[in-house]
């Protein structure tokens, strides 16, 4: 199986992918670039088996209907509600409430941060994807998942506070040496272990190639069926691993 992650930017200079390829008992990074435009990345992705990506596959369908009844003069949807909830669903979708409410992290709100940049990148991408016949589906099922890479090393038991700041580079080598010690094994070649330690992006790609792993074995957390499962599709769902790293070396 081969895997990809894009840690996806609203600019290539930023972006950046991982391929791994998985035999049974070991994992092998087969490439680890930038700089990537969206051409790359649709080569890169017909080239894998399960592609995670990591940036929102879609907006809170309240804060869609709400623009749109805005747009149209036909009201505010949430008058006479209390603003201060409406908001927090205009702003996050469930799969972000979701990880809310189970402490492990607070997503960047894709309708109020400028990750909904971000989003309009990846939209376009998939779009892209379904032309080329590639099966899309946001909530998981096709080719491409929506990852993300903090909380998946968290369920992974592998701390990631502050990795991404100036102050918390100094980290990333310790970070990287986490992960493998947990996998149990990693093959790297020196260039593409200079990239992941000293660039952020590149480590997390890597991190979304191994979530991509995660949900081509069926072991992260899918949306709940009925209503959940229903805007997952689509809002996107992000996959969260329910299984420890040292699984994915394992052959289902």
């Amino acid at each position: 199986m081969r895997t990809l992650g894009i840690d996806l930017a609203a600019q290539p200079k930023t972006t950046a992918a991982c391929a791994i390829e998985w035999r049974p008992g070991e994992a092998e990074v087969a490439e680890l670039e930038r700089d990537l435009d969206d051409e790359s990345l649709l080569e890169l992705v017909a080239a894998a088996d399960k592609v995670g990506i990591d940036a929102p596959f879609g907006w809170p369908d309240r804060f869609v209907e709400a623009i749109t009844a805005h747009r149209d003069r036909a009201g505010w949807p949430g008058r006479g509600a209390d603003q201060d909830s409406y908001r927090f669903h205009l702003a996050f979708r469930r799969t972000d409430r979701k990880l809310i409410e189970s402490g492990v992290r607070r997503p960047l709100s894709v309708s109020t941060d400028l990750i909904g940049v971000v989003a309009m990148r990846a939209a376009n991408l998939l779009d892209s994807l379904a032309a080329r016949g590639e099966p899309v589906d946001r909530a998981g099922s096709g080719k491409v998942v929506e990852v993300y890479p903090a909380p998946a090393l968290v369920g992974w038991g592998i701390n990631a506070t502050g990795y991404k700041s100036r102050a918390g580079a100094g980290r990333m080598p310790a970070l990287l040496d986490a992960v493998e010690e947990e996998l149990g094994g990693l093959q790297l070649d020196p260039p593409r272990r200079a990239l992941a330690i000293s660039d952020h992006n590149c480590f997390d790609a890597i991190i979304a190639s191994l979530v991509a792993r995660a949900a081509a074995l069926g072991l992260t957390h899918p949306p709940d069926p009925g209503e959940e499962a229903d805007l997952a599709v689509r809002e996107g769902w992000i996959h969260v691993p329910s299984n420890a790293i040292s699984d994915l070396l394992e052959e289902r």
